[in-house]
């Protein structure tokens, strides 16, 4: 393992001893790396003493930056306690305990520095800069306004101060759309002795987090790791954390479970409870992330395994293993992706039934939707409603054909009516066709195999 933290002049808070501790608790970290890629007789016995020597000096930081804290009368210090109470009496020692239990095996000693990593990563660039006065003050005065213009400002400084990217808010209104190879993260929080739940699910670009949390770990190539995966958890975790902190409903909420999700775990969960907010948000070249949260009397109960100290390394690893193989099965059968956009929850259901076993299917219940999908994930067939409320298939496919590159995206219209006068309006725009949701399901299948047989001569 060739990863190496690098220290970088934005993790500087500017109280000298705080920032001195940081520096030597990435060190500490960079010689644990070093030491578990050396596969010597002692490289056990090494990594066990820097271990040690890693708690020994975590603990002492969080002493020394609580009685800092308490000296200047900073008014977060309870909070940033209990943060410090956290990784020292759970995340630490179920680590230690997993590491004992594994014999200091590699796969272990690979978990313990991924989340140590993303726990220092985020609490560094999180909860550390507010000892200084940093960033905070941003967000102090946009509590009063609604509170979902709060949240996209919140996360957008967040992922500057994290990972200094600037990014936009591309939808407000992600429909869980698929964007590249993705990771799905999923946590809920609720609270001691009430009945009050939150869930958040975080959509990353794997290319963003290679990027980001890849780029800090020093990783050299552009796909997931075990580590990496580990690091991005628990960076996600400060991530949503702090967030949670700047909006009422989440005060005071604990973390409960957090899970790994495939992308038909996510859009089963997506669909079945029904995002109160749903963000997309690009950084530019880095990647893609989506920030999703559910209203609180919507959540049904979880059937998904929960990530555990006890299992973490495990799940991660099968977790990997199943994304590869996805990955696999795709790159052999190379699908053509068909984008059904559609108002109708059955008609959408009931085309991905059909066209699923031969194609990728890809399903947006509006025009702006569809043209979000198609920004994220270019298809090679469109099959659009043409009678949608709001922005209907004709208005849909006039705003497709404004942008060059999809001026040659194949649109076919679904429709329910043979209208020869509203055909004659469209065909300046181009479509290859029309389909009648009054066919059987086998005239639909052949024709649309027939499109692309067509298309392929």
């Amino acid at each position: 393992m060739e990863n190496q933290l690098e220290w970088q002049e934005e993790y500087n808070i500017g109280v000298e001893e705080i920032d001195k501790e940081h520096r030597r608790l990435f060190k500490i970290i960079n010689k644990l790396m070093t030491a578990s890629s050396e596969n010597g007789d002692n490289y056990q016995r090494t990594c066990q003493e820097g271990i040690k020597f890693f708690r020994g000096h975590t603990l002492k930081h969080f002493a020394d930056e609580e009685l800092y804290m308490a000296t200047m009368g900073y008014e977060g210090l309870e909070r940033h306690k209990k943060i410090h109470k956290g990784f020292r009496e759970d995340t630490l020692p179920a680590l230690e305990q997993e590491l004992e239990q594994d014999g200091y095996s590699q796969e272990a000693i690979e978990h313990f520095l991924g989340v140590c990593t993303g726990w220092l990563i985020g609490h560094t660039l999180t909860e550390d800069q507010a000892i200084a006065g940093k960033h905070i003050s941003k967000w102090e005065e946009l509590l009063p306004e609604s509170e979902l213009e709060a949240l996209k400002k919140v996360i957008i400084q967040l992922v500057f101060d994290l990972f200094h990217l600037e990014s936009k808010v591309v939808s407000d209104t992600y429909g869980g759309e698929k964007f590249g190879r993705g990771v799905y993260y999923r946590l809920v929080y609720g609270s001691k002795g009430e009945d009050v739940r939150q869930e958040v699910l975080m959509v990353f670009e794997e290319k963003l987090l290679v990027n980001t949390v890849g780029k800090i770990l020093g990783i050299q190539t552009d796909r997931m790791d075990s580590m990496l995966v580990h690091a991005a958890r628990y960076t996600a975790r400060q991530f949503v954390g702090k967030v949670m902190e700047f909006i009422e409903t989440g005060k005071n909420l604990e973390l409960k479970e957090e899970n790994l999700l495939s992308f038909e775990q996510f859009g089963e969960i997506f669909d079945r409870e029904k995002p109160q907010v749903s963000l997309l948000f690009n950084t530019g070249g880095a990647g893609y992330f989506a920030y999703c949260a559910i209203a609180p009397h919507l959540l049904d109960a979880s059937v998904l395994t929960p990530l555990e100290s006890e299992n973490a390394m495990k799940e991660v690893e099968k977790y990997l293993n199943e994304r590869s193989a996805q990955e696999r099965y795709e790159e052999a059968h190379q699908h053509k992706k068909i984008l059904v956009v559609d108002d109708s929850a059955t008609i959408r259901q009931g085309m991905k039934s059909l066209l699923e076993p031969d194609y990728e299917i890809l399903l947006a219940d509006s025009g702006a939707a569809a043209f979000r999908a198609i920004s994220l994930n270019q298809p090679d067939l469109v099959l659009l409603d043409y009678e949608m409320p709001v922005c209907d298939g004709a208005q849909t496919l006039e705003m497709l054909r404004t942008v060059p590159e999809f001026e040659k995206v194949p649109v076919i219209f679904l429709t329910g009516r043979r209208d020869p006068q509203s055909m004659i309006k469209v065909m300046p725009l181009n479509p290859s066709g029309y389909l009648l949701k009054t066919l059987k399901p086998e005239e639909i299948k052949k024709e649309v195999d027939g499109f692309f047989a067509e298309k392929e001569k």
